[in-house]
């Protein structure tokens, strides 16, 4: 089980990136991804999650309404498309996965949900 981010960079406030989380090893459609964030001196903190196994989503307060989580099973990628991006949206990105079931319709998306992960991806937004 293998899994890449990319699609971080530089980015002027109320700007727009889409992060990319190549999965391999298995399809996108077996297991649930999650997004993680990690902004510097900040715990890890789940952003966004999308589920095969009962079709949930979950976007975290601080996102909800700006970032979409969608996947595309032929290219096994999952997506992280995120809009008017905040200056307090910088931070490394990660997506995880884990072999067990999950549901993203959760009250908050922890850490400790998911057994693998990939690197991770800038972002940084400039105010």
């Amino acid at each position: 089980v293998q899994l890449q981010a990319s699609g971080g960079g530089l980015v002027q406030a109320r700007g727009s990136l889409r992060l990319s989380c190549q999965v391999s090893g298995f399809t996108s459609d077996d297991y649930a991804i999650g997004w993680f964030r990690q902004a510097p001196g900040k715990e890890r903190e789940g952003v966004s999650c999308i589920s095969p196994m009962d079709g949930s989503t979950y976007y975290s307060d601080s996102v909800r309404g700006r970032f979409t989580i969608s996947k595309n099973n032929a290219d096994n990628t999952v997506y992280l498309q995120m809009n008017s991006l905040k200056f307090e949206d910088t931070a490394v990105y990660y997506c995880a996965t884990d072999a067990s079931p999950i549901s993203c319709s959760t009250a908050e998306l922890r850490v400790e949900m998911f057994g693998s992960w990939g690197r991770g991806t800038l972002v940084t937004v400039s105010s």
